[in-house]
């Protein structure tokens, strides 16, 4: 009985592993840029309906935008086109990169 009991749960992590997504992250900034909570949470709002999406992080200091998703259900051409359904430009940038600030834009969220 023990026996049986190891088995099938071996067999039932061997066949979830078979399910495992492929998930890949890519960062973005925008144009224009974000300037307030308001920009974030529109953005984070909105782009968590694409479908595929997993997860949404937004930096307003550094102006990135963080997305996790299913290279299964979306990819970045899509993610791009979400944005600009909201009204943003969106580019992906490489870790690591620094996108200044622009001052002087208005912020239309508030």
């Amino acid at each position: 009985m023990k026996k049986s009991i190891t088995l099938l749960t071996f067999m039932a992590l061997l066949c979830g592993s078979g399910f495992a997504k492929d998930l890949k992250t890519v960062i973005f900034t925008t144009q224009p840029q974000m300037h307030c909570a308001s920009c974030e949470n529109k953005i984070k709002q909105n782009l968590r309906f694409e479908k595929g999406v997993k997860q949404i992080e937004t930096v307003l200091d550094s102006q990135l935008v963080k997305v996790k998703y299913d290279a299964s259900k979306t990819n970045e051409q899509k993610l791009i086109k979400g944005f600009k359904k909201i009204g943003y430009t969106a580019r992906t940038v490489k870790p690591g990169v620094k996108v200044a600030k622009q001052e002087g834009q208005a912020c239309s969220n508030m």
